[in-house]
């Protein structure tokens, strides 16, 4: 696996143009995360990305390497989706370090439409784009509560 599979390299941000882990994300998204990375960057926090689009090849290796180390599907559906469910592989998911950008969108993500989905996954976001106007919808506890994962 490698990036074109969605591999992200280490220090990529939402601006890296050369990666598709960042240029395959739903463009709506990007664009989001774009809005919302530019203000933090007044605020000196820079918004990396840990994990963004992945080829369905990688989201079943992700999956398979969880279910090795949580010892069924079951308990691995709590930190990994199969390619068919995954967000990610649609692109429409993010995985966003370090603990101050995820602190800071926690704080402030909700004016994009930037929500923190999973309780268990600080880093883990998803637009909703209701959310500017309503706040984000209320998280789930993991992956394996949400009824988009029972495909």
């Amino acid at each position: 696996m490698g990036e074109a599979d969605g591999v992200v390299p280490y220090g990529v941000t939402v601006f890296d143009d050369g990666v598709p882990a960042v240029t395959n994300l739903d463009p709506d998204l990007l664009a989001a995360l774009r809005r919302a990375a530019a203000e933090a960057a007044g605020d000196g926090v820079e918004f990396y990305v840990n994990s963004g689009w992945r080829s369905a090849e990688y989201q079943e290796r992700l999956f398979r390497r969880a279910v090795s180390e949580y010892g069924s599907e079951a308990a691995a559906a709590r930190w990994v989706a199969t390619p068919a469910t995954s967000l990610h592989v649609s692109g429409d998911a993010v995985d966003i370090g370090h603990s101050d950008a995820t602190a800071w969108l926690s704080e402030h993500g909700a004016r994009y439409g930037l929500c923190q989905i999973y309780r268990n996954e600080p880093w883990h976001y998803e637009l909703r784009t209701d959310a500017v106007h309503r706040g984000c919808p209320r998280m789930f506890a993991d992956p394996s509560q949400d009824p988009r994962m029972r495909r």
